[in-house]
C-alpha cells in the first residue's frame, strides 16, 4: 500500500494540574449507536454497560460522531482522548500501509489491542505506543494477519477504481490469521468524545477506554472463567512495510511488585529517534508476569529486560467476577515522569468518574461554539469536524513542567505554560490554526512560542512537521513561519517576536535547505535539479511572505522589504503561454513534455507536491491582484478558475491517491486546493466563490465513516467544514482577513474568551439559497466580501441574507474585494 507523504517524497528526513487552557467538558459521541441501542436495548445516551459516564441528552457532544473518517481514507481513530491530549487510547486494527495510518480502519474487522498513541488523519505515519490486550488461554505474541489483502480500500470520493486486487466491501466477513488478534461485535462499538468500547468476540471481553490528558484508563470484562493475561507488546508500532516490523532500539522492561509494569523505547519509523517512557499498573495484583525478548521467555522470575523487541504478559488466576481495570501513564523525558503524571491525574481506580471529567471536558470545548440549524445532519457533520479540530496539536510535556525538546534535551517549562506536538504545518496553517485564533485564543501564544521554541532547539531549524520532539521533515516549504506570523498579525500578546526572527532569518537566507540556494539565486528552484521544484517554489514565496512579517515586526525592515519582493518569485515558474505554473530547467527553459494533468514531467520525480498544475497554478494566497496579470487581468483569471471546476477530473501517470475529491481538476481530498473555491471574490465575482464552497460543504462530508473526501490531516480537514459552515476563510491567513463563503448555519455563537462573543446568523438561508443577498456587522451594512479579524475579534452580530438567485452586486466593487498583498483591490 502506499504511504502518503512517502509516496511522494521518499523517506522523511532526519487533570487540574494542566490549568484550564487544556481541561474542556465532554458528550456523546454516536458511533455506531443505533445498532448498539438495537443490539443491548438502551436508548441513546443512557449509560453504557459497565457504568461508563452517560451523554447529557442536552449536550453538543451526543451530536459528535467519532467514526467519521475512519472509513475511505480519512485515517481517523475512533478512541479515547482529551481535548490536544497527549494520550490517544484507540483499537488498532492494522499496523502498516497507508489505510492503517490511525491504527484503524472500519473494514479491516478485528483487533490487535489497544495502543496509547495515535495520528488523526495524517497520511504518513508513527505512534501505536504500548500496545496492551486482554486474553484468555495460552500466551499469542504474534497479532497474525487480519485476513485483508494489502491494497487501499476505496472512497466514495476516489476517482476510478484501478485495475488489479480490491478489498472486499468493509462488511465482508473475514477471518484473521492465528495470533492475539480478536475479531469484534460491530454491534458492540460504541464511541463518544472521550470513551471508547467493545466486545472482543472470540475472548468474550468487555473493552472500555477512556483518558486524561497524560494517562490511558482501561476496563476489561472477562465473560469467562478462569485465568487470563493481559499482553503488553513494546514492539508494536507503525511501520511501512509489512515485511519489515516497527523499527525499535533501547527499549527496556520492569517489572515493579505485583502491580506495576514500566518500560522505554526509542522508535525509528517517521520520527526517526522518537523515545517515549510508560507506567502501567492494574487494579489487582498479577500472579506472575513473563517478560519476552525477541519472542523468547526470560528466565522464570525475571524482573528486568532490554532489548529492541520486548513484551510482557501479566498473568491473572481469575479473571471474571469484577472488572480488571489498567491505567498507563506517558511521558517523553523518563519513566519517573510517567509514574508522576499517573499519580498525578490518575491516583485511584474510577474510571467512571475519568470517563465523566473528559466527557465533561469535550463538552466544555464543543460548547465554545453554539449552532442552530434545521439540518441534524449538517449538526452531526458540524460538531464531529470541531471535535476533530481539537485532537491536535498534541501535549507533549509532563505534569511537572518537564519536555524532551527537539535537541533531544530535557527542558523545564515556565509555571502555567505547556510544550505541544503533532504540527501537521503544511496542512493545518491554512484553515486549522486560523479557526483556533477565533475559539481557542488563550491557547494560541503557548502554541506559537512553542514552535519558536522548537526554531530554537532543532537542529533542523524552524518546524516543519514536528512529531514527539523529532522533525519529521514531512512536505515541503516551513510554514510555522506562517502561524508564527498571523499570531502576531492578530495581535495575541506574547508571542516572542525578537527571539523567533533571527531563527526564520536564517532559514529563509542563509539555510541550504531543499532547494532554496537555487531559490535564492535562480527566482525559481529547477526541475530537473530537485524533486517537486514547482510546487516548493510557491510554498517559498509564501514564507517569505510570512516571514516578512516577522521581520517588520522586529524592526527590520529592510529585509521585509527584500523579502516581500522574493515572495513575488511565482512568476518565475509561471508560464504565460500555456497559462499555467509548470516545471523549468536550471537554463531557464520549459521542461518538456508538460501535461497539467500530470505530476511531473519525468520519471525521476514528481514536479509538484500531491497535486498537478492545474491545482497548483492556483496556489497563490498573499498577491493575487498583481499574479491576475500574469493571465491577462482579472476576467482571464476569473475564465481560468471556471476552467479548473470544469476540466476532465481525469489523472495522469503515478497521481497519488491524496488528488481525491474532485470537482473538475479542483481536489478538496488535498490541501493546496482549499482556497481556490474562495479566490472568485478576487475578481469580483465573488457569487460564484458562494455556489462553489456550498456545493463543496454539501458534498465533500458526510456525518459517516467514509464521509470524508481526503485525510483529515490533524484537524484541517475538519477545520475547512466549521470555517466554511461559518461562513468564513482565511485565504492568507498572515493578512488576518477572512473571506466570506455561503454560511451554511442558521445560527452560530463563538466564545471568544474575555467575555466577548461573536453571533453569525443567517436569514432565508435553506437548500438551493447559497447567495449572498446582503450583510450586516452590528446591525450596520456591510458592503465587502470579506472582513479582518481585528473586526471579529471585538465580537459581535455577523448577519446575512440568503437567497437562491445569485446577487452579483455584491462584492463587485474593488473597494469591496479583499485586500492582497497588503493593499487594496483598487
Amino acid at each position: 500500500m502506499v504511504t502518503r507523504r512517502r509516496f511522494l517524497q521518499g523517506t522523511a528526513t532526519a487533570l487540574t494540574a494542566l490549568g484550564a487552557g487544556l481541561v474542556a467538558p465532554a458528550a456523546l459521541a454516536g458511533g455506531r449507536r443505533d445498532a448498539l441501542a438495537a443490539a443491548t436495548g438502551q436508548a441513546l445516551g443512557s449509560p453504557a454497560p459497565g457504568g461508563a459516564a452517560a451523554v447529557n441528552p442536552d449536550g453538543l457532544a451526543r451530536h459528535v460522531d467519532v467514526f467519521v473518517g475512519t472509513g475511505g481514507h480519512g485515517h481517523t481513530f475512533p478512541g479515547a482522548s482529551m481535548p490536544f491530549g497527549m494520550v490517544q487510547l484507540s483499537p488498532d486494527t492494522n499496523d502498516f500501509g497507508w489505510d492503517a495510518c490511525s491504527g484503524y480502519h472500519q473494514g479491516d474487522g478485528s483487533i490487535m489491542g489497544f495502543s496509547h498513541t495515535h495520528l488523526s488523519g495524517t497520511g504518513a505515519s508513527d505512534m501505536l505506543d504500548v500496545l496492551v490486550m486482554p486474553a484468555q488461554g495460552a500466551v499469542k505474541l504474534q497479532p497474525g494477519g487480519r485476513g485483508r489483502p494489502e491494497v487501499n480500500y476505496r472512497s466514495q470520493f476516489d476517482g476510478a477504481a484501478p485495475a488489479g486486487v480490491q478489498q472486499p466491501p468493509v462488511d465482508a466477513a473475514i477471518t484473521p490469521g492465528d495470533g492475539y488478534r480478536s475479531r469484534f461485535d460491530p454491534a458492540s462499538e460504541q464511541a463518544h468524545p472521550g470513551y471508547y468500547r467493545v466486545r472482543l468476540s472470540d475472548h468474550d471481553i468487555l473493552a472500555e477506554l477512556t483518558a486524561t490528558p497524560r494517562t490511558g484508563l482501561h476496563r476489561y470484562t472477562f465473560g469467562k472463567a478462569g485465568k487470563g493475561h493481559l499482553l503488553v507488546d513494546l514492539a508494536h508500532g507503525y511501520h511501512d512495510d509489512p515485511k519489515v516490523p516497527c523499527q525499535v532500539s533501547g527499549a527496556s522492561l520492569r517489572v515493579i511488585g505485583a502491580d506495576t509494569l514500566v518500560g522505554s523505547r526509542t522508535v525509528h519509523q517517521w520520527a526517526n529517534g522518537r523515545t517515549l517512557h510508560f507506567a502501567l499498573k492494574v487494579s489487582r495484583p498479577f500472579a506472575r508476569a513473563a517478560l519476552y525478548s525477541e519472542d523468547r521467555p526470560l528466565a522464570a522470575g525475571a524482573g528486568e529486560a532490554a532489548g529492541t523487541h520486548l513484551k510482557a504478559a501479566l498473568h491473572f488466576d481469575e479473571v471474571a467476577g469484577t472488572p480488571l481495570l489498567v491505567k498507563v501513564g506517558l511521558s517523553g523525558v523518563d519513566v519517573d515522569g510517567a509514574l508522576r503524571n499517573l499519580e498525578a491525574e490518575a491516583p485511584g481506580w474510577d474510571f467512571d468518574g475519568a470517563c465523566a471529567a473528559s466527557l465533561a471536558a469535550w463538552e466544555k470545548e464543543l460548547g465554545r461554539i453554539r449552532i442552530d440549524t434545521a439540518s441534524d445532519t449538517t449538526r452531526r457533520i458540524f460538531y464531529s469536524a470541531l471535535y476533530h479540530t481539537l485532537l491536535a496539536p498534541t501535549l507533549f510535556s509532563d505534569v511537572d513542567g518537564r519536555y524532551r525538546g527537539m535537541d533531544l534535551q530535557v527542558h523545564r517549562l515556565p509555571e502555567g505554560s505547556h510544550n505541544y506536538s503533532t504540527y501537521s504545518l503544511w496542512d493545518t496553517y491554512r484553515a486549522l490554526h486560523p479557526l483556533l485564533t477565533l475559539y481557542q485564543g488563550e491557547r494560541v501564544p503557548d502554541l506559537v512560542n512553542g514552535l519558536i521554541r522548537m526554531a530554537a532547539e532543532s537542529p533542523e531549524g524552524p518546524p516543519v512537521w514536528p512529531l514527539q520532539g523529532v522533525e519529521t521533515g514531512c512536505m515541503i516549504g516551513y510554514h510555522s513561519a506562517s502561524v508564527v506570523a498571523e499570531a502576531h498579525a492578530k495581535g495575541f500578546k506574547g508571542i516572542d517576536i525578537a527571539k523567533a526572527w533571527p531563527l526564520f532569518r536564517k532559514r529563509a537566507m542563509d539555510d541550504d535547505y531543499r532547494g532554496l540556494p537555487y531559490y535564492r539565486k535562480l527566482g525559481y528552484i529547477p526541475s530537473d535539479k530537485e524533486g517537486e521544484a514547482v510546487s516548493k517554489t510557491l510554498e517559498y514565496c509564501y514564507d517569505d511572505w510570512a516571514v516578512a512579517h516577522i521581520a517588520e515586526a522586529a524592526g527590520a525592515r529592510a529585509d521585509a522589504r527584500a523579502l516581500r519582493a522574493r515572495s513575488r518569485n511565482y512568476a518565475h515558474v509561471f508560464d504565460r503561454k500555456t497559462g499555467f505554473v509548470r516545471p523549468r530547467g536550471e537554463n531557464g527553459r520549459w521542461l518538456e513534455p508538460f501535461d497539467p494533468q500530470s505530476t511531473g514531467h519525468s520519471a525521476r520525480w514528481r514536479d509538484f507536491t500531491e497535486s498537478n498544475s492545474w491545482q497548483a497554478t492556483f496556489l497563490n494566497q498573499h498577491d493575487l491582484y498583481r499574479y491576475m496579470t500574469l493571465f491577462g487581468g482579472e476576467k482571464a483569471f476569473e475564465k481560468k478558475l471556471d476552467g479548473l471546476f470544469s476540466a476532465d477530473s481525469g489523472q495522469k501517470g503515478d497521481a497519488p491517491p491524496d488528488i481525491a475529491g474532485l470537482v473538475g481538476q479542483y481536489a478538496h481530498g488535498n490541501e493546496p486546493s482549499h482556497h481556490v473555491a474562495y479566490l472568485y471574490a478576487y475578481t469580483g465575482s465573488h457569487h460564484k466563490t458562494q455556489a462553489r464552497v456550498r456545493m463543496l460543504l454539501e458534498k465533500m462530508y458526510a456525518a459517516e465513516p467514509d464521509g470524508l473526501a481526503g485525510n483529515e490531516d490533524c484537524g484541517q480537514m475538519s477545520a475547512w467544514y466549521v470555517m466554511g459552515a461559518l461562513g468564513l476563510y482565511a485565504v492568507d491567513p498572515v493578512s488576518g482577513d477572512y473571506v466570506f463563503g455561503s454560511p451554511l448555519l442558521d445560527r452560530a455563537e463563538m466564545q471568544l474568551g474575555e467575555g466577548r462573543t461573536l453571533v453569525v446568523t443567517t436569514a432565508g438561508n435553506g437548500p438551493g439559497k447559497a447567495y449572498i443577498q446582503s450583510v450586516s456587522w452590528n446591525g450596520r451594512p456591510w458592503k465587502k466580501s470579506w472582513i479582518s479579524h481585528a473586526e471579529l475579534a471585538g465580537g459581535g452580530t455577523l448577519a446575512f441574507v440568503m437567497g437562491d438567485t445569485p446577487n452579483k452586486a455584491f462584492g463587485r466593487a474593488r473597494a469591496a474585494r479583499p485586500p492582497s498583498f497588503g493593499r487594496a483591490a483598487g
